[in-house]
């Protein structure tokens, strides 16, 4: 089982990859630390979590092979 990771913008330039798999883990809360512990710089941005291309809040539940994008803030006009 694994989660299938999307990074965009300042989080791809962090972790140097666009496009990766992790481990099951079973909510975003539980993900987030495990890519903080793996790329301690995420720690100093704010990031958004969406899951298959829904923005979510803090501890959403995760099932194998969603596919969970890591966007940082961004501004446009």
């Amino acid at each position: 089982m694994e989660i299938n990771i999307l990074a965009f913008g300042q989080v791809a330039e962090i972790t140097g990859k666009t496009n990766w798999s992790v481990p099951y883990v079973k909510d975003t809360g539980e993900l987030r630390v495990l890519l903080e512990k793996s790329y301690p710089r995420l720690q100093s941005i704010e990031f958004a979590i969406a899951v298959n291309k829904k923005l979510i809040s803090d501890n959403s539940e995760l099932n194998d092979k969603d596919v969970v994008a890591l966007l940082p803030p961004f501004s446009g006009g």
